[in-house]
């Protein structure tokens, strides 16, 4: 791959990120992903297209709206850098190859999923449920994990975490997991098949753990609340076992598992 192809991958990253921004701002509260142009959160004025160049606008504005000059999350540009980060990084692993476009797609998934679960502690049905017919299809082509592995990572995602809600309501009674995580490792599982599904439970619940105790150390009203979304938590896990699952499985099978 050549200098000009990671630049238009870049470029296409950060555009796709740009609408990653809308569907994260509008889907939980209902609003047309697909129709109607931006506009300022605060004083609700239409932008202009110069207003919405990924990552460039956000710097030429000084993080601020260009009519009303309230201050613009950073997330906006951070969403767009995140995911040409992921475009580039899968074109240089995979070019442009099937893999390439099905973990560049999963990874919009993730990111979408991380951001609206953070702030509205819903995972919407919208993406998990095609999210697992799209796993199970993209199984059959060529160099996939195959049907059957498929289908095992969903049982085993879905199945996990629903195990897991269903003791944790009779342990602590009260609901303990979400049907959105469930859907999500369900989604996860028809991806990446059950043994990479097992290890981003392992990983989400380490991450989770040490930014819960971080999180509930300097915020007084989570101590309160104690509600903190574990759908974040099993996107970095996801992230996690797509770029390094195969090297970790790898090594536990050679460390742990020859034969004496």
């Amino acid at each position: 791959m050549d200098t000009s192809t990671y630049l238009i991958i870049g470029a296409l990253g950060l555009a796709i990120g740009s609408f990653l921004n809308v569907v994260i701002y509008r889907l939980p509260i209902g609003r047309n992903i697909a129709v109607g142009r931006s506009y300022c959160p605060s004083c609700k004025t239409q932008l202009k297209w110069y207003h919405n160049i990924p990552v460039l606008s956000y710097i030429a504005l000084g993080g601020r709206c260009g009519f009303c000059k309230t201050r613009i999350s950073f997330r906006y540009p951070l969403v767009e850098l995140l995911t040409a980060g992921c475009f580039v990084y899968f074109l240089r692993q995979y070019q442009l190859h099937i893999p390439f476009f099905v973990f560049s797609a999963l990874c919009c998934a993730l990111i979408v999923i991380f951001f609206i679960d953070l702030d509205h502690q819903i995972i919407p049905d919208w993406i998990t449920l095609p999210g697992i017919m799209t796993g199970l299809a993209v199984s059959f082509v060529p160099g996939g994990i195959g049907i059957a592995a498929s289908a095992i990572g969903l049982a085993v995602g879905g199945g996990s975490l629903y195990l897991a809600a269903v003791l944790g309501e009779k342990l602590f009674k009260k609901e303990a997991m979400g049907g959105g995580d469930i859907k999500m490792a369900a989604m996860l599982g028809t991806f990446l098949g059950w043994q990479k599904v097992l290890l981003l439970f392992i990983s989400a619940a380490v991450i989770g753990l040490v930014v819960s105790i971080i999180w509930m150390l300097v915020s007084a009203r989570l101590r309160k609340e104690r509600l903190i979304p574990f759908g974040p938590f099993l996107a970095l896990g996801a992230m996690l076992a797509i770029v390094y699952g195969d090297r970790l499985i790898q090594f536990y099978i050679q460390n742990f598992l020859r034969p004496y």
